[in-house]
Protein backbone atom coordinates (compact mmCIF):
# COMPACT_ATOMS: atom_id res chain seq x y z
CA UNK A 1 0.00 0.00 0.00
CA UNK A 2 1.44 3.42 -0.46
CA UNK A 3 0.12 7.27 -0.47
CA UNK A 4 1.62 9.73 -2.09
CA UNK A 5 1.75 13.10 -2.23
CA UNK A 6 3.31 15.72 -3.93
CA UNK A 7 5.92 15.86 -1.32
CA UNK A 8 6.83 12.43 -0.04
CA UNK A 9 4.78 9.23 0.44
CA UNK A 10 4.38 6.38 2.96
CA UNK A 11 4.85 2.52 1.43
CA UNK A 12 3.55 -0.20 3.47
CA UNK A 13 4.59 -3.87 2.40
CA UNK A 14 3.95 -7.43 4.04
CA UNK A 15 6.15 -10.36 3.32
CA UNK A 16 7.38 -13.45 5.21
CA UNK A 17 5.74 -12.18 8.02
CA UNK A 18 7.29 -8.77 7.92
CA UNK A 19 5.79 -5.65 7.62
CA UNK A 20 7.91 -2.68 6.59
CA UNK A 21 6.56 1.07 6.75
CA UNK A 22 8.59 3.72 4.92
CA UNK A 23 8.48 7.42 4.68
CA UNK A 24 9.92 9.69 2.47
CA UNK A 25 10.18 13.63 1.90
CA UNK A 26 12.66 14.90 -0.38
CA UNK A 27 13.18 17.74 2.34
CA UNK A 28 16.08 15.05 4.47
CA UNK A 29 12.94 12.66 5.15
CA UNK A 30 11.24 15.60 7.31
CA UNK A 31 7.73 15.23 8.36
CA UNK A 32 4.80 17.28 7.56
CA UNK A 33 1.52 16.84 8.88
CA UNK A 34 0.18 14.71 5.90
CA UNK A 35 2.84 12.45 5.88
CA UNK A 36 2.77 12.38 9.66
CA UNK A 37 -1.18 11.16 9.87
CA UNK A 38 -0.02 8.46 6.81
CA UNK A 39 2.99 7.20 8.92
CA UNK A 40 0.57 6.54 11.79
CA UNK A 41 -2.25 4.78 10.24
CA UNK A 42 -0.11 2.73 8.43
CA UNK A 43 1.40 1.56 11.64
CA UNK A 44 -1.80 1.32 13.06
CA UNK A 45 -3.34 -0.77 9.49
CA UNK A 46 0.69 -3.52 9.49
CA UNK A 47 0.05 -3.46 13.22
CA UNK A 48 -3.83 -5.08 13.10
CA UNK A 49 -2.22 -7.59 9.89
CA UNK A 50 -2.04 -10.71 11.14
CA UNK A 51 0.09 -11.98 8.54
CA UNK A 52 2.69 -9.29 9.90
CA UNK A 53 4.67 -10.29 12.78
CA UNK A 54 7.39 -7.78 13.24
CA UNK A 55 7.39 -4.29 11.41
CA UNK A 56 10.28 -2.34 10.38
CA UNK A 57 9.86 1.01 10.38
CA UNK A 58 12.35 2.80 7.76
CA UNK A 59 12.97 6.25 5.48
CA UNK A 60 14.08 6.46 2.38
CA UNK A 61 17.30 7.39 0.91
CA UNK A 62 20.98 6.92 1.83
CA UNK A 63 21.40 9.90 4.41
CA UNK A 64 19.04 11.82 6.72
CA UNK A 65 16.62 9.23 8.69
CA UNK A 66 14.56 12.02 9.62
CA UNK A 67 14.64 15.57 9.63
CA UNK A 68 11.70 16.31 11.88
CA UNK A 69 8.98 18.74 11.90
CA UNK A 70 8.44 20.55 8.42
CA UNK A 71 10.00 24.27 8.58
CA UNK A 72 7.37 25.45 5.49
CA UNK A 73 4.33 24.25 8.02
CA UNK A 74 5.27 25.27 11.17
CA UNK A 75 5.31 28.93 9.45
CA UNK A 76 2.46 28.50 8.42
CA UNK A 77 0.59 27.68 11.38
CA UNK A 78 -1.55 30.39 11.80
CA UNK A 79 -3.48 29.85 14.87
CA UNK A 80 -3.03 27.91 18.19
CA UNK A 81 -5.43 25.37 17.34
CA UNK A 82 -3.40 24.78 13.95
CA UNK A 83 -0.20 24.81 15.74
CA UNK A 84 -1.77 21.87 18.37
CA UNK A 85 -3.22 19.90 15.14
CA UNK A 86 0.26 19.81 13.29
CA UNK A 87 2.02 19.36 16.68
CA UNK A 88 -0.27 16.25 17.67
CA UNK A 89 0.47 14.46 14.26
CA UNK A 90 4.10 13.62 15.83
CA UNK A 91 1.40 12.34 19.21
CA UNK A 92 -0.39 10.05 16.88
CA UNK A 93 2.78 8.67 15.43
CA UNK A 94 4.57 7.63 18.65
CA UNK A 95 1.16 6.74 20.30
CA UNK A 96 0.33 4.45 16.93
CA UNK A 97 3.69 3.16 17.79
CA UNK A 98 3.57 2.27 21.36
CA UNK A 99 0.21 0.75 21.15
CA UNK A 100 1.20 -1.60 18.60
CA UNK A 101 0.66 -5.22 19.37
CA UNK A 102 3.83 -6.23 17.63
CA UNK A 103 7.76 -4.97 17.71
CA UNK A 104 8.98 -1.77 15.86
CA UNK A 105 12.41 -2.19 14.61
CA UNK A 106 13.73 0.98 13.81
CA UNK A 107 16.30 1.10 10.25
CA UNK A 108 18.54 4.28 10.87
CA UNK A 109 20.62 5.03 8.19
CA UNK A 110 21.52 8.59 8.65
CA UNK A 111 21.10 11.56 10.75
CA UNK A 112 17.68 12.29 12.98
CA UNK A 113 16.38 15.87 14.35
CA UNK A 114 13.44 16.71 16.35
CA UNK A 115 10.52 14.50 15.80
CA UNK A 116 12.92 12.22 13.99
CA UNK A 117 14.74 11.17 17.13
CA UNK A 118 10.98 10.66 18.99
CA UNK A 119 10.28 8.51 16.32
CA UNK A 120 12.99 6.24 17.00
CA UNK A 121 13.00 6.67 20.35
CA UNK A 122 9.36 5.19 20.46
CA UNK A 123 10.57 2.01 18.29
CA UNK A 124 11.00 -1.11 20.01
CA UNK A 125 14.85 -2.24 18.80
CA UNK A 126 16.70 0.43 16.60
CA UNK A 127 19.76 -0.63 14.68
CA UNK A 128 21.74 2.80 13.23
CA UNK A 129 24.97 3.09 10.74
CA UNK A 130 27.71 4.86 12.76
CA UNK A 131 26.29 8.12 10.70
CA UNK A 132 23.46 8.31 12.29
CA UNK A 133 23.82 11.62 14.98
CA UNK A 134 21.19 12.79 16.28
CA UNK A 135 19.63 16.39 17.78
CA UNK A 136 16.89 17.68 19.14
CA UNK A 137 16.94 21.46 17.53
CA UNK A 138 13.75 22.63 18.84
CA UNK A 139 14.69 24.48 21.94
CA UNK A 140 17.43 26.57 18.91
CA UNK A 141 13.96 27.62 17.21
CA UNK A 142 12.01 28.72 20.01
CA UNK A 143 9.92 25.32 21.05
CA UNK A 144 11.00 22.94 23.03
CA UNK A 145 11.02 18.77 22.64
CA UNK A 146 7.57 18.53 24.15
CA UNK A 147 5.51 16.16 22.66
CA UNK A 148 8.52 13.59 22.14
CA UNK A 149 9.87 14.46 25.45
CA UNK A 150 8.30 11.23 27.15
CA UNK A 151 9.18 8.76 24.67
CA UNK A 152 13.03 9.70 24.43
CA UNK A 153 13.00 9.98 28.49
CA UNK A 154 11.47 6.65 28.47
CA UNK A 155 14.29 5.67 26.20
CA UNK A 156 17.46 6.95 27.50
CA UNK A 157 16.69 8.75 30.95
CA UNK A 158 15.97 12.04 32.21
CA UNK A 159 19.74 12.86 32.31
CA UNK A 160 19.95 11.96 28.53
CA UNK A 161 16.86 13.77 27.34
CA UNK A 162 17.68 16.57 29.38
CA UNK A 163 21.55 16.50 27.19
CA UNK A 164 19.40 16.51 24.30
CA UNK A 165 17.16 19.37 24.59
CA UNK A 166 19.57 21.55 26.46
CA UNK A 167 22.34 21.62 24.13
CA UNK A 168 20.03 21.94 21.83
CA UNK A 169 22.39 23.53 17.64
CA UNK A 170 25.13 20.09 18.66
CA UNK A 171 24.38 16.90 17.11
CA UNK A 172 25.47 13.85 19.34
CA UNK A 173 27.15 10.79 17.33
CA UNK A 174 25.91 7.34 16.63
CA UNK A 175 27.92 6.31 19.58
CA UNK A 176 26.70 8.43 22.24
CA UNK A 177 23.28 7.04 21.32
CA UNK A 178 23.91 3.74 21.48
CA UNK A 179 25.66 3.79 24.80
CA UNK A 180 22.52 5.59 25.87
CA UNK A 181 19.92 3.14 24.72
CA UNK A 182 18.69 4.88 22.14
CA UNK A 183 20.21 2.55 19.41
CA UNK A 184 20.51 -1.02 20.14
CA UNK A 185 23.48 -1.36 17.50
CA UNK A 186 25.12 0.54 15.44
CA UNK A 187 26.90 -1.08 12.40
CA UNK A 188 29.77 0.79 9.83
CA UNK A 189 27.27 1.48 6.94
CA UNK A 190 23.39 0.60 5.89
CA UNK A 191 24.79 -2.95 4.33
CA UNK A 192 25.86 -3.79 8.02
CA UNK A 193 22.58 -2.64 9.21
CA UNK A 194 20.21 -4.29 6.91
CA UNK A 195 21.85 -7.53 7.77
CA UNK A 196 21.09 -7.03 11.46
CA UNK A 197 17.56 -5.54 10.99
CA UNK A 198 16.69 -8.65 8.60
CA UNK A 199 18.24 -11.49 10.55
CA UNK A 200 16.40 -9.88 14.00
CA UNK A 201 13.37 -9.59 11.88
CA UNK A 202 13.54 -13.23 10.74
CA UNK A 203 13.97 -14.11 14.44
CA UNK A 204 11.25 -12.54 15.50
CA UNK A 205 8.92 -13.54 13.21
CA UNK A 206 8.98 -17.48 14.11
CA UNK A 207 8.64 -16.44 18.08
CA UNK A 208 5.40 -16.78 19.76
CA UNK A 209 3.12 -13.85 18.67
CA UNK A 210 1.28 -13.56 21.92
CA UNK A 211 4.41 -13.57 24.24
CA UNK A 212 6.04 -10.61 22.12
CA UNK A 213 2.66 -9.16 22.64
CA UNK A 214 2.93 -9.42 26.40
CA UNK A 215 6.38 -8.50 26.44
CA UNK A 216 5.28 -5.17 24.59
CA UNK A 217 2.60 -4.21 27.02
CA UNK A 218 5.46 -4.60 30.25
CA UNK A 219 7.86 -2.63 28.03
CA UNK A 220 5.56 0.04 28.13
CA UNK A 221 4.43 0.11 31.42
CA UNK A 222 3.25 3.36 32.75
CA UNK A 223 2.58 5.14 29.98
CA UNK A 224 -1.53 4.54 29.59
CA UNK A 225 -1.79 8.84 29.81
CA UNK A 226 0.07 9.21 26.96
CA UNK A 227 -2.83 9.61 24.87
CA UNK A 228 -3.65 12.52 26.95
CA UNK A 229 0.17 13.93 27.46
CA UNK A 230 1.58 14.17 24.33
CA UNK A 231 -2.16 15.72 22.98
CA UNK A 232 -1.37 18.52 26.17
CA UNK A 233 2.21 18.61 24.72
CA UNK A 234 0.79 19.36 21.46
CA UNK A 235 -0.76 22.44 22.68
CA UNK A 236 2.47 23.86 24.65
CA UNK A 237 4.07 23.48 20.93
CA UNK A 238 0.98 24.97 19.35
CA UNK A 239 1.11 28.14 21.48
CA UNK A 240 4.64 29.13 21.42
CA UNK A 241 5.03 28.31 17.63
CA UNK A 242 2.96 31.32 17.03
CA UNK A 243 5.35 34.02 19.01
CA UNK A 244 7.48 36.26 17.26
CA UNK A 245 10.67 34.75 18.75
CA UNK A 246 9.90 31.42 17.32
CA UNK A 247 9.32 32.84 13.79
CA UNK A 248 12.03 35.00 13.27
CA UNK A 249 14.32 32.29 14.53
CA UNK A 250 12.68 29.57 11.69
CA UNK A 251 12.98 31.91 9.05
CA UNK A 252 16.56 32.10 10.10
CA UNK A 253 17.22 28.13 9.92
CA UNK A 254 15.34 28.37 6.79
CA UNK A 255 17.94 30.66 4.93
CA UNK A 256 20.80 28.44 6.12
CA UNK A 257 19.54 25.03 5.27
Amino acid sequence: MMSKHPDGYVHTTIKDGIGIVEFYHPASNSLPGTILSELAQAINHVGTDERAKVIILQSAGEKSFCAGASFDELIAIENEAGGKKFFNGFALVINAMRKCHKFIIARVQGKAVGGGVGVIAAADYAIATEHAAIKLSELAVGIGPFVVGPAVERKIGLSGFSQLAIDATEWRSADWARKHGLYAEIHPDINGVDDAVYALANRLGRSNPEAMMQLKKIFWEGTENWDELLTQRAGISGTLVLSEFTRNAIQSFKKKS
